[in-house]
């Protein structure tokens, strides 16, 4: 099956703009439009299982990096970039280690090809104790995940998920019950084969622990032109948290 997207911009660079756990294309928009208007084509993917593709109950970093293949394919993309942030930043790499010679340059946003603890288990445990059956709106979901995520930015995040189907029915684009069940797959070490030659940018966060400096050398084995920046101001989320010098620097980097 093919992955739903949002293509922004007619310009004759392709980027591809890959989402993290939980999230969806629209999480991009803002950064795919402005990259739009200098010669950029965009396409913001969902991935299976998040936003508008397909549930599956497949779900790994083989099975997502083919997904990439199988869209890039049907829709004849050649010579692009990609960006990818968190799970969508493994989802690249692994890409690139199966298909190292299709893609032109590679940025990868907070995170290394390694394993991973996190506090997903108790934020989809979190989620699946809403009642979509008795809760009548966003407001009623947030006030029930208050009880277990302190953070409002992170709840806000997630309800972005919260929809009305055809239905009038609220739900989760996510495939919650898939995700729940398989979080563990998102954590784990990816398995690379073949080195990517070509230029890469690794993105940290001041604020983040997700890109350590002890794991950089052993992650340059497979990503031999690897440049690291840190984004000032900003934690896990860059894109998000410092827009403006994300975009410079991805920016920078995509043209040189």
């Amino acid at each position: 099956m093919l992955l739903k997207s949002k293509i922004i911009g007619k310009g004759p660079i392709p980027l591809i703009i890959l989402h993290g756990f939980l999230g969806m294309s629209d999480n991009w928009k803002s950064y795919g439009k402005k990259m739009s208007s200098f010669g950029f084509q965009i396409h913001l993917l969902d991935q299976r299982n998040h936003g508008e593709s397909f549930h599956s109950n497949d779900f790994n970093y083989t099975f997502l990096a083919q997904d990439l293949y199988n869209y890039i394919d049907h829709y004849k993309i050649y010579n692009f970039s990609i960006i990818g942030h968190s799970m969508g930043g493994k989802t690249a790499m692994m890409f690139s280690s199966l298909y190292p010679t299709a893609i032109n340059k590679l940025i990868i946003v907070d995170v290394l090809p390694i394993s991973y603890k996190s506090n997903f288990q108790n934020i989809l445990d979190s989620l699946k104790s809403i009642d979509l059956n008795t809760i009548k709106s966003r407001k009623d979901a947030n006030i029930i995940l208050e009880k277990t995520i302190t953070e409002s930015s992170i709840r806000g995040f997630l309800l972005k998920n919260l929809y009305r189907n055809n239905k009038n029915k609220l739900a989760f684009k996510f495939n919650l019950n898939v995700l729940h069940s398989k979080f563990y797959e998102v954590e784990k070490a990816i398995d690379l084969l073949i080195p990517f030659n070509g230029k890469s940018l690794f993105v940290k966060g001041e604020k983040s622990n997700y890109i350590l400096e002890s794991e950089i050398e052993k992650t340059k084995m497979f990503f031999p032109n690897l440049k690291l920046i840190t984004i000032p101001n900003s934690g896990h989320w860059v894109h998000y948290e410092n827009p403006e010098i994300f975009f410079e620097e991805t920016m920078n980097f995509l043209k040189s």
